[in-house]
């Protein structure tokens, strides 16, 4: 298990759960029952078959070991994948990234944000 996993959300769904303390995930989440996590090394993978090209969009760093419901599961790819059957606490997040989107529709980070 992992110490860190991450989380890529829209500036108004990190607004709207800074405001709530909870998160109970995009869209996406609700429609598939679950959060959506990826590890470090997966982010960018992620935002690459996720998010091309989207703008406004933060990095979550979420700390696993007060993260009740987290399951490791196997993805359609086949990769494990860290999906939350419950909601995030704002607790749980310890640093956040601004996610830059580049002219290729590719992205990078930037540090706290």
């Amino acid at each position: 298990m992992k110490k860190f996993i991450y989380k890529i959300c829209s500036k108004i769904e990190w607004s709207n759960f800074k405001k709530k303390k909870f998160f109970y995930g995009t869209k996406q989440d609700i429609i598939d029952g679950y959060i959506h996590f990826s590890t470090k090394e997966q982010v960018k993978s992620t935002l690459k078959k996720h998010f091309f090209g989207r703008d406004k969009l933060i990095l979550l760093k979420a700390d696993t070991s007060k993260l009740e419901n987290l399951i490791w599961e196997k993805s359609a790819a086949n990769k494990i994948f860290p999906h939350l059957y419950s909601h995030l606490s704002l607790k749980s997040v310890k640093k956040t990234y601004k996610i830059i989107l580049k002219k290729n529709g590719l992205h990078f980070f930037l540090s706290k944000y």
